[in-house]
């Protein structure tokens, strides 16, 4: 009955952690394998398990072949032996061998209850690794448990998932006990189990919380074309509309702002710049580097290469702080974008600006370099900063006067 005690007692063992039948079927027979393979050696594959867990049934055959001279006793046995049991058996035939499983000692179920626990335990880790593999590129959410220096770790029903530093968005503030989410950036396989790490900084989670917040996108009548992300700063999106009765941003921002909100909550307020696409390189780069507004723009489709310019005053905005803008532009569109004031642009290339004041008749070269000292170089400097310019040598009264006059006789005439 020793069969039948097995798998009894591998029964309750397997019915306290969730492990169907089958599986423990199959847990039973790598069992009696391994041990098997301690005892003959791993290289050993004459042996034959079946588990039949409706009868409570262990059968365990080894398969020898008959000679006349036994060299290997695992794999052979002598034709008299073999005839004691089958007399019609002849030299070269297959003899079956059947092992009574109480053979492997009284230890037996004890050491198959600790094999049993180490495959539940296998079965447990491969069970875990499938379920986040399927989830790869999904949001879920768990609650933190631990929080280290380089890492939060973040359980997730049975699961613990790991969020790294470098995935963190970076003003992210844990607490234990608090809700996270994130979307399953990589599922490996390691000695301790299933690796599984999640990203709160990818792109991938922003496409995710707009897919979820916004209905249009899973229905597919809105496109995400690209997404740039400085996480926890801001973010730039660009959309697309199939369908011309439907407003592509719009419905991302939602009714007063609702599904944006959402988003932004979720991402500790990083701002996010909605763009609807163009197909139009002029005006999808004109859209991507808002808040500033180019002059003019010189493309290169080919090398997805762009020279914007920009007011003197607005080039700072193009790029940004630290660059931000520029460089979250340029990653969105794909071009490579060089921001230049219009003042230099106009120097590279010999322009003189109408409203420069050397086109103004009688300002002289000296009385023009002394004012560009204090960067008074356009008609509006000159007469917003009259004070400034009366402190200058060489600029009275009256010379200002006249040669403000000069300048309102040339307004005038245009």
């Amino acid at each position: 009955m020793i069969s039948k005690d097995i798998i009894d007692a591998f029964s309750d063992l397997a019915k306290d952690r969730g492990i169907d039948r089958t599986n423990l079927g199959t847990i039973i027979e790598d069992l009696f394998y391994n041990l098997i393979h301690k005892r003959y050696g791993e290289e050993r594959d004459n042996f034959s398990v079946i588990v039949n867990m409706e009868k409570g049934e262990i059968e365990i055959y080894q398969e020898k072949e008959v000679v006349d001279e036994v060299i290997d006793e695992v794999s052979e046995i002598h034709i008299k032996e073999a005839q004691k049991v089958e007399p019609d058996l002849e030299l070269g035939d297959p003899y079956i061998d059947v092992i009574n499983p109480e053979d492997f000692g009284r230890r037996l179920i004890n050491t198959g209850k600790q094999f049993l626990a180490q495959s539940i335990r296998n079965i447990e880790k491969q069970a875990i690794y499938d379920e986040f593999d399927d989830k790869l590129g999904t949001i879920v959410s768990g609650y933190v448990n631990q929080i280290q220096r380089d890492n939060v770790f973040i359980t997730c029903e049975s699961a613990e998932l790991v969020l790294p530093k470098s995935e963190q968005i970076q003003n992210d503030r844990y607490r234990r006990g608090e809700s996270v989410r994130g979307v399953v950036k990589s599922v490996k396989v390691t000695s301790k189990g299933p690796e599984i790490v999640i990203s709160r900084s990818s792109n991938e989670f922003l496409v995710k919380l707009f897919e979820m917040e916004v209905p249009e996108i899973e229905d597919e009548i809105i496109e995400i074309k690209g997404v740039s992300r400085a996480p926890g700063e801001r973010s730039k999106v660009v959309v697309f509309s199939s369908d011309i009765r439907i407003d592509a941003v719009g419905a991302c921002v939602g009714m007063r702002g609702s599904r944006i909100q959402s988003i932004v909550r979720e991402l500790n307020g990083e701002k996010i710049d909605i763009i609807n696409f163009s197909d139009q390189p002029e005006i999808l780069l004109t859209r991507a580097i808002a808040p500033a507004k180019p002059l003019n723009m010189l493309l290169d489709e080919k090398q997805s290469y762009a020279v914007i310019v920009f007011e003197d005053d607005e080039l700072a905005v193009a790029i940004g702080r630290n660059g931000q803008n520029i460089s979250l532009a340029s990653d969105v569109t794909g071009f490579t974008i060089d921001a230049i004031s219009k003042s230099d642009y106009n120097k590279q290339h010999g322009i003189v600006d109408e409203n420069h004041l050397s086109t103004i008749s009688g300002f002289s070269e000296t009385q023009l370099e002394v004012l560009s000292e204090i960067d008074v170089t356009t008609c509006e400097d000159f007469l917003d900063k009259k004070d400034d310019i009366l402190e200058l040598k060489g600029f009275g009264e009256k010379t200002y006067d006249k040669l403000a006059d000069k300048i309102k006789e040339r307004e005038v005439d245009a």
